[in-house]
């Protein structure tokens, strides 16, 4: 799978890390069980734009089955879940569905995915708390 790509963060202690050590880049964290399909299709385009984003954003995964820590925190109940954070500070992102805490649904598109991490990169960087994503992902089906 294309996941191989992406480092698998295996701890709490090692997630905390990722977050609080990259002071440049925007912290990409996708949690869910690494053998859902939906999981394993949502690593394949994050590792396909991985090299397109790499000088701004830092991609990591977290089988939240094997590191649980952050299930009740940040309200892990989907089958996948992606979160920015920069500076040791969640951003949040508004997609138009409602929940701006996460992305938990299926971004198929590697632009649509490129573009998103990108405003969140800019506004972060400005020191917005939140984010407009460039598209209103409304309708979309959950996964």
């Amino acid at each position: 799978m294309g996941s191989i790509v992406l480092t698998h963060l295996k701890s709490a202690w090692h997630v905390d890390q990722a977050i609080l050590d990259d002071e440049e880049k925007i912290v990409v964290l996708r949690f869910g069980k690494t053998t859902d399909a939906a999981v394993m299709a949502m690593d394949e385009h994050l590792s396909k734009i991985a090299d397109r984003v790499q000088n701004f954003a830092s991609i990591y995964v977290v089988d939240n089955k094997e590191v649980p820590d952050f299930n009740a925190m940040y309200e892990l109940y989907d089958a996948c879940t992606v979160m920015f954070f920069f500076r040791n500070k969640h951003i949040l992102v508004d997609c138009g569905t409602g929940n701006n805490n996460k992305i938990n649904f299926s971004i198929a598109d590697k632009q649509d995915l490129i573009d998103i991490i990108e405003v969140v990169y800019r506004g972060a960087r400005k020191g917005k708390g939140l984010v407009v994503s460039p598209k209103d992902y409304a309708t979309q089906m959950k996964y």
